[in-house]
């Protein structure tokens, strides 16, 4: 799922005072530009974007007043503390672009899970260590020895 279709709104007013308007909505600020067009400032739902943008290789089809444009975010703003999505940059790509970065994501997705998966087997594989600790006044002692089952 590296491509998703998501509606976006205009908006007309600008200023932090609107986009806060904005996101209180749960909805959250951002711009479509390139290919040399006049930049489109839109609100996107807070939601749909947070979700999409967990894939990499992300391409978003945005609706906007009723026509599509293929997008892949450029700069993504998130409050520092809240780590809410504050704005986004959606630059506009053609669909053989579009088509190479979603290749990419699945391969980056594949790549990701297998690397996943190898330590997760390695983790089962790894012997199980019965670490004792000594409370001495000049440090713990560590001993990687197997314990002695206890009967």
């Amino acid at each position: 799922m590296a491509q998703v279709s998501i509606t976006a709104v205009s908006r007309s007013d600008f200023g932090k005072g609107a986009a806060r308007r904005t996101r209180r909505e749960g909805r959250v600020p951002a711009v479509v530009y390139g290919q040399g067009k006049e930049p489109q400032h839109v609100s996107l739902p807070t939601h749909e974007l947070t979700l999409a943008l967990r894939h990499p290789g992300l391409v978003l089809e945005v609706t906007i007043e009723g026509k599509t444009f293929l997008v892949a975010p450029r700069d993504v703003q998130r409050d520092p503390v809240r780590r809410i999505l504050e704005h986004i940059d959606l630059v506009l790509i053609t669909a053989a672009e579009a088509t190479e970065r979603v290749e990419a994501g699945i391969a980056a997705e594949a790549a990701a899970e297998a690397a996943h998966e190898a330590e997760r087997v390695a983790a089962l594989d790894a012997p199980d260590m019965d670490l004792e600790l000594h409370n001495e006044a000049d440090g713990i002692e560590v001993s990687p020895e197997p314990a002695e089952a206890e009967a």
